[in-house]
This record gives structure tokens, C-alpha cells and sequence, in this order.
């Protein structure tokens, strides 16, 4: 019989599990994950080096398949796509915001956040019209032809969220978003994270920094490959 999904479950994770091998050691990074997130929940994961915290981002942005059990997204089963596939899921359903922001360095803010809807196959009109409206709920209007060595750290992280929701995405997943960035110019960020939040984006974010995860509604804590607390 299958088995009944929530309508509101943005992620749901059923016993994954994922294994590396380096060298003649086998590496056990996720232990058997069970894990909902609910669409519009703002989930921080939390961890030691080495607790998984990497390897269940990488699940979760559908970057690598797991050895063993079921994940799905939106309520499609995505544990086992091509890589194709897992492409067209991440371009379509995830944005992605990184810790050292990712641009590409003499390219202007407006092109950087249309580019992935250009490996969408918007038109050209409709790519610079979508950026402009990332770019200015972000608060960049003003700043669309600027390289990012003409952007100070928070604005350069601000085009890579713009970039991120450019293609209206159900979820954001942020790593250490924060982490290149001075306290202020981080306080900064994470409150735009609050207002999209607000705003009804689900948002995931991986951090080692424990006043930055109190920001979320949710923090879920990982030890030795197993959540050991927060997953409700």
C-alpha cells in the first residue's frame, strides 16, 4: 500500500542513509535520516565536523542520491533520478546560496542572477525582467550594473539571493550563508532570510554559528550521521 504524504511537506526522508568509500575505510556520513520539513518552515542544521551536515545538505539540494531509503521533494520521490534529472529538479524546485557567494567576476549583478534562467530557456525578456524584480526585493535596484568587485561582501551575498530566487524556487538552501561576512553586514542578511520566511519560502540553512540558527524556527541537530534532536 502506499503510503499517505502531507500535502504540505516541502521534504520528507525515510531512512537514508549514505556511505563513502576512502581508501580501504567505508565512511557511514547519514546513519538512516528520517526527516520532515513542512513548506514554509525555516529549518537551521546544526553539527560537529564531520556529523553529516554536508552530505544531508547535498540530499536535500538533490546534489547525490542515497545508497538506501526514500526521499521525496514536494511529494516526488527524487532518491534515485539521473543526473539529469536531478538538474532539472534543482534549476526548477531549489536555490542555492553559498557561503563565498559564487559570482562570476566580471559579470554585472543583472546577468549573474539571469542565468539561471537562461539554462531555463526563459527568453531574453522575460530573464531581465525576473532579475530586475530579484534584484530590486533584495534591495539592489540601484546596483544591477555592478560587478562584484564594485559590491561590498553583503551586497555581493544579496545578488547571489537574488540569483537564488530568480526562479521562484518552492525551497532556499543556504550553507553558512553568513560565514564570509562581518556581524553586521551578517545581522543584515539573515534578516532579509526572515522576511522571505515571512513572506512563505521555506528555507534550510546549514550553520555552525548558534545565534544565526536561532533565527530559524527549527534547529535540527546532527551527531555521527543521525539527527539527535529538533526533528519533529
Amino acid at each position: 500500500m502506499t503510503e499517505n504524504i502531507a500535502v504540505n511537506n516541502a521534504i520528507e526522508m525515510r531512512n537514508i542513509t549514505k556511505s563513502y568509500e576512502m581508501g580501504f575505510q567505508v565512511v557511514h556520513a547519514l546513519r538512516g535520516i528520517d526527516l520532515n520539513i513542512v513548506e514554509g518552515e525555516y529549518v537551521a542544521i546544526m553539527g560537529p565536523s564531520g556529523s553529516g551536515k554536508s552530505t544531508l545538505m547535498n540530499m536535500i539540494g538533490v546534489l547525490d542520491v542515497p545508497n538506501s531509503g526514500v526521499y521525496r521533494l514536494g511529494g516526488e520521490d527524487v532518491s534515485q533520478l539521473s543526473s539529469n534529472d536531478r538538474a532539472r529538479i534543482r534549476n526548477k524546485r531549489i536555490g542555492f546560496v553559498f557561503q563565498q557567494f559564487n559570482l562570476l567576476a566580471r559579470t554585472s549583478a543583472l546577468k549573474q542572477v539571469s542565468l539561471p534562467l537562461m539554462y531555463a530557456g526563459v527568453s531574453r525578456a522575460d530573464r531581465k525582467e525576473r532579475a530586475e524584480e530579484a534584484l530590486t526585493l533584495v534591495g539592489l535596484a540601484d546596483r544591477m550594473d555592478h560587478r562584484p568587485d564594485e559590491l561590498s561582501g553583503g551586497q555581493q551575498q544579496r545578488v547571489a539571493i537574488a540569483r537564488a530566487l530568480v526562479t521562484k524556487p518552492d525551497i532556499i538552501l543556504a550553507d553558512e550563508p553568513t560565514g564570509a561576512l562581518d556581524s553586521h553586514t551578517g545581522d543584515e542578511i539573515m534578516n532579509l532570510f526572515d522576511d522571505l520566511n515571512e513572506q512563505g519560502m521555506t528555507i534550510i540553512m546549514v550553520t555552525h554559528e548558534a545565534h544565526v540558527a536561532e533565527r530559524a524556527s527549527r534547529t535540527i541537530w546532527l551527531l555521527d550521521g543521525l539527527i539527535v534532536n529538533g526533528n519533529q
